[in-house]
């Protein structure tokens, strides 16, 4: 088995790709240890000292570390630890846990706007995100403000701010008129 690694936008954010499918569909984030509670391979992954959140796409799985580690000392064991497991034949989740999909839902009177919010969010953000290893959901829609929830190398990315309000604001503003604004939610 042959991980690659690819750098992300966040320099406390690294991408592994196993070469084959970590999560059929949705995504998953572990923020804490505490939350991968339902994951061996999560668990496994925050064995590693120094790791501070997991976050599991399609084909990969994105680690991030502390500000007062180095990948060269975290890299080779993430690694080892992701090749053991998937060796190991366990599953990446656990039998009670579910991978969401992702948007939450939405009950009132801007249903369509909130159908068309999260349809360019599938279809124009979200794939651009996870190659950069991280995701972007839909989390609430408040009198044209627009409340996204950032996951992965997204979330605490010195780029997000700028990703959020020239890119994924002005896109939906000229799709969306009704939208006004989009704000980042922390979990």
């Amino acid at each position: 088995m042959f991980i690659q690694t690819e750098s992300t936008p966040n320099p406390a954010t690294l991408k592994f790709l196993p070469g084959q499918t970590v999560l059929e569909t949705g995504t998953a984030d572990f923020p804490s240890q505490e939350a991968a509670a339902n994951s061996p391979l999560a668990q496994r992954v925050f064995g590693v000292a120094g790791v501070t959140g997991v976050f599991f796409g399609h084909d990969f799985v994105t680690v991030t570390k502390a500000d007062d580690v180095e990948w060269d000392h975290l890299k080779p064991s993430i690694l080892g630890v992701i090749m053991e497991h998937f060796q190991s034949g366990q599953p990446v989740l656990g039998a009670e846990a579910v991978a969401p999909s992702g948007h939450a839902e939405h009950d009132g009177e801007d249903g369509e706007i909130v159908n068309q919010i999260k349809e360019l969010l599938d279809t124009r953000v979200r794939p651009a995100v996870a190659q950069d290893g991280g995701d972007i959901t839909f989390h609430g829609f408040e009198r044209g403000v627009v409340y996204l929830h950032m996951q992965g190398a997204c979330a605490g990315c010195p780029s997000s701010t700028v990703t959020l309000k020239m890119g994924i604001e002005n896109l939906l503003r000229h799709y969306i008129p009704e939208v006004t604004e989009v704000r980042p939610v922390g979990f």
